[in-house]
Parts: C-alpha cells; structure tokens; sequence
C-alpha cells in the first residue's frame, strides 16, 4: 500500500475513531488529542502494517494503547513518594480537601429560585424532584399528565434562567 492509499484510508476511518476517542476520553478536546497522536502514530508506523490485515483494527488498537499510556502517565505525574520510614506512595488527589462554601452558596441560591416559582409549577417540579412519576403527581394533583409534563418543564425553564450565573460551574 502506497503512502497517498494509507493516507486516505486513515482519512476515511478517522470518522468511526472519533466515538471511540470520545468514549475514551469523555471530553471533546482530549479526544481531538487523542484522534490525532493515533494519526500521526499510525503514518509514522505505517511500514509495521501488515497489508492484509484490518486497518481498523489496527487503529482502534492504537489508540486504546496511546489512550492507557496517556493514562498512567497522567497517574504517575500526580504521585508522590513519602519520604517517612515505612516508604509508600501516595496519589496527591486523595488528600484534596474541597473547600464547600461554594456549593452551600448556590444552595441558598437554588432554594431561593425553587421558592420564587408559582405554586403551579412548583409542586408538580419538586414531587418530580423527590421521585414521583408523571402519572402519580397527575392522579395526586388531579391535572392531566400533559400538564404535569409542562408545569415540569416551565419551572425547569424558569430555574434555568433564574441560575444562569451557576451554568458552567458545575
């Protein structure tokens, strides 16, 4: 297979890679990462293909083994080695302590909102908040089921736009 044929037939996997990098990754910067160190890995050990074989194989396995690398490599930058007598290692992340003023804030703030909604809505909203089906808050509020449904949706709406400040925060 000439370089150009490699070159297009990567092209054309590169699409079914993509959800496979995502699902590794579970973010679309690092899969975009991810896809292109496959790439390049797999153009720069194209003489190590056996023609004959499945490309797409190959790929996948690429990028699975490039993934677990990136992984523990990610592992081992963030351990330390405790230098006490007994010597273990110890993952820095689990000695993090969350600072949770933050979070209390935005309680407040989510409770305020929930509090500031219509009765209408805001019945409906929390019996579906605490668990309740569709067709029990209906048969409890003696509504239609559609209604339920778009009661739900209007304070989901409304929380929305009342929280817009808390969007990307969490």
């Amino acid at each position: 297979m000439t370089a150009l044929e490699f070159s297009y037939t990567i092209d054309r996997l590169s699409g079914s890679l993509k959800p496979f990098a995502l699902r590794l990754t579970r973010d679309m910067e690092d899969a975009n990462d991810l896809m292109q160190e496959t790439i390049l890995k797999a153009f720069s050990n194209r003489e190590k293909y056996a023609e004959g074989t499945n490309l797409k194989a190959w790929m996948y396995t690429i990028m699975k083994n490039t993934f677990i690398t990136n992984y523990q490599r990610m592992l081992r930058k963030n351990t330390f080695i405790d230098s006490t007598n007994n010597l273990h290692y110890i993952n820095s992340t689990s000695s993090t302590i969350e600072n949770s003023a933050y979070g209390k804030f935005a309680m407040k703030d989510i409770k305020k909102a929930i509090d500031k909604l219509n009765d209408a809505y805001k019945v409906p909203f929390m019996m579906h908040f605490k668990g309740y089906k569709y067709h029990e808050i209906a048969e409890n509020l003696n509504i239609p089921i559609g209604t339920v449904k778009n009661r739900i949706h209007i304070a989901r709406k409304e929380l929305k736009s009342k929280l817009k400040n808390y969007a990307y925060s969490f």
